[in-house]
Formats: structure tokens, sequence, C-alpha cells
């Protein structure tokens, strides 16, 4: 019953106000913090086909502890990407609870927004709007990792992006996780005071360039990223190897030595 009158009035039953509203904002900051500085990550780790096809399938088999499992484990995958997926449900239902619930409630927000021309009001409707197509565009993307992590590598990677034709799910995915990201990440450290200083506005100003930076920084390299993919895919359907497996540089040399053939 208690709980109840908690959820009807706001307050306890010792007629306290409700401090739930302010755990489940922590927890959304939380989950929000983890997710963007773990996709910064997530994207660094895939760019790593810019440098080689080898070097991205030595980062692939260091992430399924290759080190400690022969042959590296993909299990190990799927379960960081469980975990990842469940943090990501977390924050998307906690996140849902400041959306409007309806049209009407929309309208009056939007109309409340383009009165006050307040930059940051503006950049939540970017991160709400991009926060709804993140739910649907990012648990397809986790879904396939968690049921696929044996497909990932340098042919395996690429042929689900162009065969499979998932690059365009990827290019609107892309977009959504970027801007969603530093927008949230900018406002997490505005709402929480982390960089205030002695100037709070300044600070502000400053985070705000720190923002468009980063936004651009990872929309360009996830870019070409993605074309490096789709390049390799092209590739791949083109001789026919779609299917086929990466083989290391050093994998074909020591058979080459060990055969005496050529590769």
């Amino acid at each position: 019953m208690s709980d109840l009158i908690e959820g009807y009035l706001g307050k306890t039953v010792e007629r306290k106000k409700s401090r739930v509203p302010a755990k489940l904002d922590y927890i959304q900051s939380a989950t929000g913090l983890f997710l963007g500085l773990f996709m910064w990550g997530h994207m660094f780790m895939v760019s790593s086909i810019l440098i080689s096809k080898d070097f991205m399938y030595a980062v692939t088999k260091f992430f399924e502890a290759s080190f400690i499992f022969d042959g590296g484990n993909p299990l190990l995958v799927s379960i960081v990407a469980l975990v990842v997926f469940i943090i990501f449900i977390t924050h998307a239902a906690l996140g849902m609870r400041k959306l409007p619930g309806n049209f009407k409630q929309y309208q009056v927000m939007k109309a409340h927004a383009d009165n006050m021309g307040h930059e940051d009001t503006k950049l939540w409707f970017i991160q709400a709007f991009t926060g709804f197509a993140m739910f649907f565009l990012g648990s397809v993307h986790i879904y396939i990792i968690m049921t696929h992590s044996a497909d990932i590598g340098p042919y395996a990677s690429a042929d689900r992006v162009w065969s499979e034709w998932m690059w365009p799910l990827y290019i609107l995915l892309l977009l959504a996780v970027e801007f969603h990201g530093t927008i949230g990440l900018y406002r997490l450290a505005v709402k929480w005071g982390w960089f205030d200083g002695n100037d709070p506005k300044t600070t502000r100003k400053r985070l705000k360039t720190w923002k468009r930076v980063l936004t651009w920084f990872f929309l360009i390299l996830g870019f070409a990223t993605l074309a490096a993919y789709m390049k390799i895919g092209y590739e791949n359907a083109q001789a026919g190897k779609v299917g086929e497996r990466y083989t290391p540089t050093a994998k074909v040399m020591q058979l080459d030595n060990t055969t005496g053939r050529l590769g």
C-alpha cells in the first residue's frame, strides 16, 4: 500500500518527498555513461579494420580470450553482448519516463522549446528522437552479435555488412548512436557539474565545442570503417568468397613453410 501511495502522490507515507525519481535518475545516468563510453571503445575496436585485416582479426581473437582458450571462445563475446543488452534495455526503459505520453504533450513541449529558443532543450529533442530510433536499431544489432558471435572477423563481418544487406541499418544506427551518445555525455557533464570549476558558463561552452568535435570525429571514423567493410564484402561477393573465413597472414606463411607451397 505504501508503494501505491508513493506512486500516486510522489510522497512516502511519512509525508516525505519520494526519493525514487532521484534514484531512477541516477541509474539512468550511470547506465548512459557506461553505454556512451562502451560505444566509443566499440568504435575503436571495429575500426581496427582500417589498419589491416590481420589487426582486426587479432583484436577479435583477443576479445575471444585466445590467450586462454585455443583459437578463442566466441561465447565470451555473447555473454558481454547480453550484459550490454540488459544495460541498454534498462537505460531505454528509464529514458522513456521523460518522453511525452501523447501527441498533445509533445505539442506543448515543442511549443515551449520553440518559444524559449534554448539550445540545450533542442538537444534534448534530438536525443529523445535518436534514443527512440536506437531502441529498435540497436536491439537488432546486439541480438545478431549475441546469436552470431562466432561470425565476427574481417570477412565474416564484411559479408554481414554487404551480402546480408546490413549496411543501411548500420548507417542509421551510426547516426543515431553518435548524436545520442555525444549529446548524452555532454548533458551528463552539465547535469552533474563534473567539470564546472569556477566558471560553469565558460565550461559549458567548452563542453559544447568538445561535443561537436567528438561527434564529427566518430562520425567520420564510423563511416570510414563502414566503407572499409562494405569494400571487403563487395570484393568477397565478386570473387565468390562469401561465407569464407579469414586466415591471418602469419598462418598462411606458416603453411607455406610447412608444405613448401606458395600461398
